[in-house]
């Protein structure tokens, strides 16, 4: 089948154009064969004009489904829970879920058994990422920041029992939660985290 030709192309994710090219046809074409093949279901639409094989999205690594977030939602980056786990601090484990923070919007997209969660903060905050692999996460101590902000303006829940603070600089986590500013409600928070978790 034709369509089989684009599990042979070497991007992880395929434009319309990458389309037209891999199967030698025009652009208008493409986009018909995209929407035929997204209904059959051998071709996923991640979001306009940016789709990935079924046979491919079985597959998926830990880091190209990082990359996959980071392109859902434009800018974000990997953080929270998700983050926290990848570097080790909290015995916490996500199934099928990964967390993103964002500049647009909060939103869930459920991409076959993945869900893809962002949360949305301020742009003064919006800060504390690093490039890892071809995707963006966040530093450790700033994935933990934004867990104790969203957590304490009530957007998110963290297991703070499953966190070993031992990992974590908290001189760093609270320069990340000053930058928020304006959330006195935030540093309050933080400040009895410290004293619970003798921090």
């Amino acid at each position: 089948m034709k369509e089989n030709l684009l599990n042979k192309s070497n991007k992880l994710f395929l434009t319309v154009n990458d389309i037209a090219n891999n199967l030698s046809i025009s652009k208008e074409s493409a986009k018909v064969a995209a929407t035929r093949y997204v209904k059959s279901g051998s071709l996923i639409r991640l979001k306009r004009n940016l789709y990935i094989t079924s046979e491919k999205f079985k597959g998926l690594t830990e880091s190209e489904l990082f990359q996959i977030a980071n392109f859902i939602q434009v800018p974000s980056y990997i953080s929270l829970t998700t983050a926290l786990s990848y570097y080790g601090i909290t015995t916490q484990q996500l199934q099928n879920i990964i967390e993103s923070i964002s500049l647009k919007r909060s939103k869930v997209q459920k991409v076959k058994n993945i869900q893809f969660r962002y949360y949305k903060i301020k742009n003064s905050f919006y800060t504390g990422f690093q490039i890892n692999n071809n995707y963006f996460i966040a530093q450790p101590e700033k994935a933990f920041a934004d867990a104790v902000y969203l957590t304490s303006i009530g957007k998110y829940s963290v297991d703070f029992e499953s966190i070993d603070f031992k990992k974590l600089n908290s001189t760093k986590v609270a320069e990340f939660l000053e930058t928020i500013n304006s959330s006195s409600i935030t540093i309050n928070f933080w400040e009895r985290l410290c004293k619970r978790y003798k921090i």
